[in-house]
């Protein structure tokens, strides 16, 4: 048994270019998990500026001298940021707070209706299970408020954070987008000249994850504005908190639709109930869904990596667990990344013909 394994790791493990790669990694890893919270303005920069990328390198293939482009490009990025921050962010905070403020009347009605249904199937559903229930969204509710009364106190320092991060990110982004590819060519001359696995695996990732990002970022503004626009015109209310919720939905493939339909359902539910508003809402929703899934999907990921979709929920499973947020958000890239070490992992010539006498034999 020693013997194999110790095969099993001259095999895999006895290329330098092997050890340098699980180093870099290691480094990287320790990096995001101990400085990671220092760090996160420089870290949201560089996605920002890589997102923005594509952007001057198309106007630099139009003849726009470098600087030029780099101006164009962060002018728009102030622009889209100035936009959130001052008509997007405070809508959606309005909406919230309303919301927050008719949950009573909407447990209420809830009770209402739960309260009907020990009468109607009373065979399927007794008093005491329909008050369990009210009890426990009772306390869920509870529980809530005391954890935005919590934020509210502690919203100075989150308003200090929220500062130094509109100052801080967009001059980073700047300096990123002017001067990243002279940075990329001061942190390469640190690696040793022979480094063909890791130019195989910089090559493979380099692209698909700029399409994936640059994609998921078009999603989820393209699905958000439309729902956002749809239900509008419907006349519901929270639409532009619903449209930030649904769009964003798109950052967890096949969980985020399924969860974020329990809100919409349930808020148009309570404005009108079972009428043919509703039915209309939910009509919407479900032709949002079908051609994000069916067209813009395809038209926007159509050179993307092809994973298996278990691969991609375990992927979001474990980095969403591990780093929250950007743990969704770059599952599939960081997936990717996994598959494409492994593609490029070297395997010994020895390891490779004694597999195949085996297969002979």
């Amino acid at each position: 048994m020693r013997k194999i394994f110790n095969k099993w790791i001259d095999n895999y493990f006895s290329n330098e270019e092997v050890i340098l790669l699980l180093v870099l990694l290691a480094g990287a890893l320790g990096v995001i998990l101990y400085l990671g919270q220092a760090l996160t303005p420089v870290f949201i920069s560089i996605i920002l500026a890589f997102l923005m990328q594509g952007m001057i390198i198309w106007l630099k293939e139009h003849h726009v001298p470098h600087l030029a482009s780099v101006m164009l490009v962060f002018t728009f990025f102030i622009g889209a940021l100035l936009s959130l921050l001052l008509f997007i962010m405070p809508l959606a905070w309005k909406q919230s707070v309303n919301l927050f403020n008719e949950l009573p009347g909407m447990v209420t009605q809830a009770k209402e209706v739960l309260l009907l249904l020990p009468q109607q199937y009373p065979d399927v559903f007794s008093e005491q299970q329909i008050t369990q229930i009210i009890d426990l969204t009772t306390t869920e509710l509870r529980k809530l408020g005391q954890m935005v009364v919590t934020y509210s106190l502690s919203s100075i320092t989150g308003l200090v954070a929220l500062l130094i991060y509109v100052v801080l990110v967009p001059i980073l982004v700047f300096f990123f987008l002017k001067d990243g590819s002279n940075l990329v060519r001061w942190w390469v001359s640190f690696l040793p000249q022979k480094k063909a696995m890791l130019t195989q695996v910089w090559t493979e990732m380099d692209q698909q994850i700029a399409n994936y990002v640059r994609g998921k970022v078009i999603e989820i503004v393209i699905v958000g504005s439309v729902t956002y626009a749809a239900f509008t015109l419907l006349g519901i209310n929270y639409a532009a908190l619903l449209g930030i919720m649904v769009g964003l939905s798109v950052l967890i493939p096949y969980i985020g639709a399924a969860l974020v339909t329990l809100p919409v359902a349930l808020i148009g539910f309570f404005q009108w109930g079972w009428t043919n508003e509703f039915w209309y809402l939910m009509l919407a929703y479900g032709i949002i869904q079908a051609l994000d899934g069916n067209v813009l999907v395809p038209l926007l990921f159509s050179e993307a990596v092809n994973l298996h979709p278990v691969s991609i929920i375990i992927a979001v499973l474990v980095f969403g667990s591990v780093w929250g947020f950007w743990g969704v958000f770059f599952a599939i890239p960081l997936a990717t990344l996994i598959k494409a070490i492994l593609n490029a992992w070297p395997k010994s010539h020895a390891f490779v013909q004694d597999d195949r006498s085996a297969e002979t034999k």
